[in-house]
């Protein structure tokens, strides 16, 4: 028999504090940080060796989510929306706590890109000019005034910048398995660096130091994407780094000592540190367990500072010291009120789908009695081609906490398992995808430790649109349904997305269907247009804000649903967008969750 677990409450998983967004200070002294430990994300200061923490913006409805310090080391930038609508603007807060909008256009998201070699400048990405595309520009630090440098009129994705400013590098989507390079310079235009057949994958991540060569991840020959660099002289390219899993992205430090990339090692990321010159790795002794996120070398390559989350635990931010080989854990996140002996390990898992091919998920197993059974839930990430990974989830522990099993499904066309495996589902989506998710209950089932009688579906976003598709086209196949501002109508929400996915547009035509082409195959696949099919309760969640799921897409499926008799919940926050991000609304909502699964489940 095994001992009773401590149950807690969705405020104590909540409570536990989240960071993002990792920046060093020029002399070294200091780190930036994300935190929501005030409600809602803020920036804060966490010296070198963790003995002191300054907050320094005091948002309480948006976050405020660092970018970096500028290289005076005085001010800092950061960046913030409204209210979860995505049109992001950068700020810059100086030393007396005034913030500057450095990007003020009423309509106008930015994005940061990287600061200049020569601390004057930084580059960053705007949709002033055209709502529809990204424009690189230039702002001088001292008169805070951009300069326009790439005018983007079709569709491309800015990926780098070599420090000479001679070269833009490129690369724009033409499905989601197929790419192409490009390399920018004023005297010769736009020119295709990636000529090739077939589905391949070609993005450039960094120049080095001199502006001879391109760093770019590629799938060229191979199932996963790897490192190669390209030499613009020559043309000639070299593998740099490959492994048998996707690499993410690569990064150098701030002067090329070190390079960087992380690898998606099934369902868990990994970081991998290189000696730029020798290519040999870097090994870090005691380097702790989980996933990694938010890597930062400071500007004098001594430190680097990162965050590590576990299953059980949210991130903490380290500090690693090459020198003196050192590695220092600065935070303690997760809430004081809970033992993390009462939480429960995700478990990478692999069982057989409808034609045998293997789908991979993550597992969590409550505390369970001999001889107990547990309700389940089939948790479905977001997308399409999103993954689920061993990260931290305050609400999937919640859960299990109080009983419920969570196999996080990733079903075929979730990214991270190969290109193959990756448009598995294409022009498929709510078909062999949802086929995937239902087998899932074999697998829990298989276990002898789950109610074969007693299991859900669970999503969010993309997820949100497979739990309602498992209610509408397969109504018998689970007991309840929990969706997270989720799509009901594809033709609706591809017709409607924000002007500045318009590069990736025909990309999630090519995906999905084309709304306007396909109208027909589109409503097939759309479980608003079948409501009258699902006879299982069910709880919405919604952003009034959301820009990619509108609040339509629920309050249509809602009112269908409940038009059957079926019990149906529906919770919208007036406050929140595509993901909710504010402490207070987090707890009504999961808290909802759970006490409609306990009554209907």
């Amino acid at each position: 028999m095994i001992g009773v677990k401590k149950k807690y409450s969705i405020e104590q998983f909540i409570s536990c504090e989240r960071l993002v967004g990792v920046s060093i200070s020029p002399d070294d002294e200091k780190i930036l940080v994300g935190s929501d430990s005030s409600g809602v994300y803020n920036t804060y200061a966490v010296s070198r060796t963790g003995n002191d923490v300054e907050q320094l913006t005091n948002s309480q409805d948006n976050f405020m989510i660092p970018v970096g310090y500028f290289p005076d080391g005085r001010n800092f930038m950061y960046r913030s929306d409204q209210g979860g609508n995505e049109i992001t603007h950068l700020y810059m807060q100086a030393e007396d706590g005034t913030s500057v909008d450095l990007t003020p256009g009423k309509e106008e998201k930015a994005e940061f890109q990287r600061w200049s070699r020569d601390d004057k400048h930084f580059f960053y990405e705007s949709n002033v000019r055209d709502p529809r595309f990204m424009d690189l520009y230039e702002m001088d630090i001292e008169s805070l005034k951009p300069t326009l440098l790439f005018k983007n009129e079709e569709g491309y994705y800015v990926s780098a910048i070599s420090h000479d400013k001679k070269y833009i590098a490129l690369h724009k989507p033409r499905t989601s398995n197929d790419s192409d390079m490009f390399i920018y310079t004023e005297e010769d235009g736009v020119k295709h660096l990636s000529e090739h057949d077939g589905d391949v994958q070609y993005q450039p991540v960094a120049f080095d130091l001199d502006s001879a060569h391109l760093y770019y991840l590629t799938d060229e020959d191979h199932e996963f994407q790897y490192v190669k660099r390209l030499c613009l002289t020559s043309g000639n390219s070299e593998v740099v780094a490959k492994e048998n899993w996707d690499i993410l992205t690569a990064r150098f430090s701030p002067n090329h000592k070190y390079l960087y990339y992380y690898v998606n090692n099934d369902g868990k990321i990994e970081v991998k540190v290189i000696e730029s010159e020798t290519g040999e790795s870097v090994e870090i002794a005691n380097f702790p367990e989980g996933q990694i996120s938010g890597l930062s070398i400071s500007k004098s390559e001594r430190y680097m500072a990162f965050l590590v989350n576990r299953s059980t635990a949210p991130a903490n931010l380290y500090v690693y010291d090459f020198e003196a080989k050192e590695l220092s854990c600065l935070t303690d996140t997760l809430n004081p009120e809970i033992d993390e002996n009462d939480l429960v390990n995700a478990k990478v898992v692999h069982y057989p789908s409808f034609d045998g091919l293997e789908i991979p998920a993550i597992y969590y197993e409550p505390h369970l009695e001999d001889g107990e059974k547990a309700p389940a839930l089939i948790w479905v990430h977001g997308g399409p081609g999103g993954q689920s990974t061993v990260d931290f989830s305050p609400m999937i522990q919640y859960l299990v906490n109080h009983g419920y099993a969570v196999l996080a499904v990733n079903n075929r066309g979730s990214s991270g398992y190969g290109k193959t495996f990756f448009k598995a589902a294409d022009l498929k989506h709510g078909e062999v995808d949802l086929a995937d998710c239902i087998e899932g209950k074999k697998f829990l089932i298989g276990t002898g430790r789950i109610d074969e009688n007693r299991i859900g579906i669970i999503g969010g976003s993309y997820g949100g649109f497979m739990t309602l598709a498992a209610l509408a086209f397969q109504p018998d196949s689970f007991e309840v349904g929990v969706n997270i501002f989720g799509v009901s109508n594809w033709e609706r929400t591809l017709k409607s997305i924000p002007p500045w996915w318009e590069a990736a547009r025909e990309l999630l035509y090519k995906k999905i269907g084309d709304p306007y082409e396909q109208t027909e195959y589109i409503r097939s696949i759309s479980p608003l247009f079948h409501a009258e099919k699902i006879n299982k309760p069910l709880i919405v969640l919604q952003g009034a804000n959301d820009p990619r799921v509108l609040q339509v897409e629920s309050d249509d499926i809602v009112e269908k649903v409940k038009e059957n008799g079926v019990p149906v919940e529906y919770i919208i926050f007036e406050d929140e967008g595509h993901g909710f991000t504010k402490r207070e609304n987090q707890i009504k909502g999961y808290r909802a969750i759970r006490e409609f699964l306990d009554t209907y489940l």
